[in-house]
């Protein structure tokens, strides 16, 4: 922890988040649940009451995995489905789509193993991530989802990044501020 870090409280967990300069006019307080079972294991109960009924939920590889494990155990379900970052040599006819996110420098492509597209045809899905920043990641998955032919009924995620708190179709815990290039808050 340093004094630049930024402190955040999320379902009576507190986490001192480095905040991390990404471009010349942009500062995030960088966000990682993977590998956080505290965290997770206080969030995932406060989301999911949130959430309406679903079948099943999708997220995109890696940091939303543990998130959608939790909330997939909580709600007794036996499977969640993450689109991967590349295809596999085990995909059979994989779906994809492609996306630029505020944290990445490239483009990234997300799929579907054609199997696990054909397991959410015609159900209702939870799109879940961890942050919810542009909102880039999220449309991805959606169209990935509805391409796939199911229905999306819930996107969400625990912290909505800047202005994505203002969104009135996700659903979030709370807002993670932005950051200038001095470290202030936007």
């Amino acid at each position: 922890m340093s004094m630049d870090d930024y402190r955040l409280e999320l379902a009576g967990v507190t986490r001192w988040l480095p905040k991390i300069r990404i471009s010349e006019q942009l500062t995030i307080a960088s966000f990682v649940i993977l590998g956080d079972c505290e965290l997770v294991r206080h969030a995932a109960p406060e989301l999911d009451r949130l959430l309406p009924d679903y079948d099943c939920l999708v997220t995109a590889e890696a940091k939303g995995i543990t998130l959608v494990y939790e909330l997939s155990r909580i709600r007794d379900i036996d499977r969640f489905i993450v689109a991967r970052k590349s295809t596999k040599a085990y995909m059979a006819d994989p779906l994809g789509t492609s996306v630029q996110s505020i944290t990445t420098h490239e483009p990234q492509n997300l799929y579907l193993d054609g199997h696990e597209a054909a397991a959410i045809r015609g159900r209702r899905v939870a799109i879940v991530d961890d942050v919810i920043s542009t909102g880039e990641s999220l449309a991805a998955l959606e169209q990935l989802v509805t391409l796939a032919g199911a229905e999306v009924v819930a996107k969400a995620a625990l912290l909505a990044e800047g202005a994505a708190a203002e969104r009135d179709d996700i659903i979030f815990l709370q807002k993670l501020p932005l950051f200038g290039p001095d470290g202030e808050e936007l």
